[in-house]
């Protein structure tokens, strides 16, 4: 769908273990979101997505460098987008060998990457890449007091690489939804929307598996707060979700809580089926760009939608509201 561990430090005397206690400081009663957003998120490094020949040749694959890696460095010297990479690569005086330091997973590693000059004398690296990614979600909640906003319940993945974003900083910002394409067996649907970037809501800092976090730095909304469910407070049943399938309304939908897994560590805590006829009249169930709609039962906040289930989109899978918090405010 779309978009740290605490350490206890261990003090031991001849007669004493102290183990600090380690307190949650996210607050009981949070604003539900369910507001369409638009995000961007800004990668560590420049991500390759892909290679092509040059005349004949690959020199991507003769340098050894492949989809998912990240340059960070052009002849020693940083860089974190790919207006630095080429602005860099055009200062160096002999460009028919560069020097290219990447990551690959966490390893830093070099190589030489031997440019190809064309017959219009333009010199080619062979690489697609990238280094942002936008799209459409939705927001899940903001903690009125410490202005931490979470969305989506799930980490954004980068298509090309199938590999998780990591990200150097990035926004989220107005969009209303202009239309939806209907979800059918074996083919989620997906908001349509438009988006204005320059109406920011909030930075975002974490791109996780939990969902994306950052500090909510547009004027706090005078909304309804709801109480953050316990585990044990959360049962099978009626609920409601609440998202946006047509301008910037947010509307409350009926669904039924079908199985509860808490233990697990997952975004799949909750599964869920869409009870509510005027839901599927127009969606055909759950469809892209819901990711992150807050779940409420009983005037709690007990999680967010995450995923749709592909071969039945009128059901779909929830995250806990306590797992976002808690990963907000690391």
């Amino acid at each position: 769908m779309f978009f740290k561990k605490i350490k206890n430090k261990l003090l031991l005397s001849l007669t004493l273990l102290i183990i600090p206690n380690i307190t949650l400081a996210y607050s009981d009663y949070i604003i539900a979101g369910g507001d369409n957003i638009g995000i961007e998120l800004n990668s560590k490094g420049v991500i390759i997505v892909g290679t092509y020949e040059v005349s004949g040749k690959n020199p991507a694959k003769e340098a050894s460098l492949q989809s998912g890696d990240k340059i960070i460095k052009i002849n020693d010297i940083e860089v974190s987008n790919i207006e630095e990479m080429l602005s860099t690569i055009e200062k160096i005086s002999n460009k028919q060998k560069i020097n290219i330091t990447y990551l690959r997973g966490n390893r830093e590693n070099n190589t030489i990457l031997k440019l190809t000059k064309t017959e219009d004398n333009i010199y080619k690296t062979g690489l697609y890449v990238k280094d942002n990614i936008t799209g459409i979600g939705t927001l899940t909640f903001i903690d009125p007091n410490t202005k931490l906003f979470g969305a989506l319940g799930h980490e954004i993945i980068e298509k090309n690489t199938g590999q998780k974003l990591e990200i150097k900083d990035g926004k989220i910002y107005s969009s209303s939804v202009t239309g939806i394409t209907r979800s059918d067996i074996g083919k989620p649907g997906e908001k349509n929307a438009k988006y204005d970037s320059n109406n920011i809501f909030g930075t975002v800092n974490e791109n996780t598996t939990s969902g994306i976090f950052g500090k909510y730095t547009s004027t706090i909304p005078d909304k309804k707060l709801y109480k953050v469910a316990k585990e044990e407070e959360i049962k099978t049943g009626s609920a409601k979700i609440l998202t946006v399938i047509d301008g910037n309304k947010i509307e409350s939908f009926n669904i039924n809580i079908l199985k509860l897994n808490t233990n697990i560590n997952t975004s799949k805590n909750i599964l869920f089926e869409i009870s509510d006829n005027n839901l599927l009249k127009y969606t055909g169930g759950i469809v892209q760009g819901m990711s992150g709609s807050p779940i409420i039962q009983d005037e709690y906040i007990i999680g967010a939608v995450t995923h749709v289930v592909v071969d039945d989109p009128t059901k779909g899978y929830g995250i806990l509201i306590t797992k976002m918090l808690e990963e907000a405010e690391n």
